[in-house]
């Protein structure tokens, strides 16, 4: 059938551009220069300027003109290349390479657990913000590593697993739209007094978008992690807990799945926050859980681009059916 045709045809693009991206990421890392991720933020950043208020609808407005403006840019690059599949992989790979940051985080992650291994506290303390907005000060080793893994597991899902999610959902634009609205989070999303109202529209839309890729990255650690049924008895006992719909279920997984217990009390911005406990009878996490949570967190990637591959083939197969004779007709 045709329509079945285009369907497999467009899952074969998806899968080995996105492939092709998770390798250049594996290689090279971000891009060192002219980053669109970081051009995004530019952009974002002086539109707030412009924009802000402390009003709901304001940060709305907000939302909704820097996320539809990357959705809106990335479908016209890929109405461009349509029709040429080798222009739509290279397309679609660099946009790949360009959304995701499980090198990053890795790299980033892994610096932070040399230094502890070192015993140079200080430098584990200096590099932490670079993986994540914890207030490192006053943070023992222990408690150092605890922040990595639980960042990591966080990470996985927001800057691996949601990105090839949406983009095996709606190609380029969904990539883009799902960097946007997550980026977005990261600027305004947070609890501050100046955004506590303007970035509430961010912060629920990233929620949405990150669900799919939250529930995915959960599932994967859970099969992938070596202890399934410890896994899922976390999840199933605590995800509900965490106070993020998306961070609960990843986070209680990868403690599951590591047999280390996260959660408990943080501080970001001199703001402290008592979280509950993810995983209560196991033990506290060590240096040494970093390293475990980084392979984890590759083992995770690319199931995740298995189950986006196979998941567009499945919906293709389905609209390509839906498409055809019904109930067997003959053909005439």
């Amino acid at each position: 059938m045709p329509a079945r045709g285009a369907a497999v045809k467009a899952t074969s693009v998806y899968g080995a551009a996105a492939g092709l991206g998770l390798l250049a990421d594996a290689v090279f890392g971000d891009p060192r220069r002219g980053h669109p991720v970081a051009a995004f933020g530019r952009a974002a950043g002086a539109l707030e300027r412009l924009l802000w208020r402390d009003d709901r609808a304001r940060g709305a407005l907000y939302a909704a003109a820097c996320a539809g403006g990357a959705v809106g840019c990335a479908a016209l690059a890929a109405r461009a290349v349509r029709g040429r599949d080798g222009a739509s992989v290279l397309l679609t790979a660099a946009s790949v390479w360009a959304v995701v940051g499980g090198t990053s985080l890795a790299r980033e992650a892994s610096l932070v657990g040399a230094s502890l291994a070192a015993g140079d506290i200080g430098a584990a303390r200096a590099r932490l913000p670079h993986l994540c907005g914890r207030d490192p000060e006053g943070l023992d080793a222990r408690q150092l590593a605890r922040a990595v893994v639980e960042s990591v597991a966080e990470n996985t899902s927001d800057a691996v697993v949601g990105a090839l999610v949406w983009g095996a959902v709606a190609g380029v634009p969904g990539l883009a739209g799902f960097r946007a609205v997550n980026t977005l989070d990261a600027m305004v999303g947070h609890r501050s007094p100046r955004h506590l109202r303007f970035g509430w529209a961010a912060a629920r839309l990233d929620d949405v978008a990150g669900w799919p890729g939250a529930r995915l990255t959960a599932a994967l650690a859970v099969l992938a992690g070596g202890a399934p049924r410890r896994a899922l008895d976390v999840v199933r006992a605590d995800a509900h807990r965490h106070p993020s719909p998306n961070a609960g279920p990843v986070e209680a997984s990868f403690a599951g799945a590591l047999g280390v217990r996260l959660g408990g009390t943080l501080a970001y911005g001199g703001r402290v926050e008592n979280r509950p406990v993810l995983g209560g009878g196991l033990p506290e996490v060590e240096v040494a859980d970093i390293s475990r949570a980084v392979r984890l967190s590759r083992r995770v990637t690319w199931l995740a681009l298995a189950a986006c591959v196979a998941g567009r083939s499945a919906w293709g197969a389905i609209r390509g059916s839906a498409g055809g004779p019904r109930g067997g007709e003959a053909r005439r």
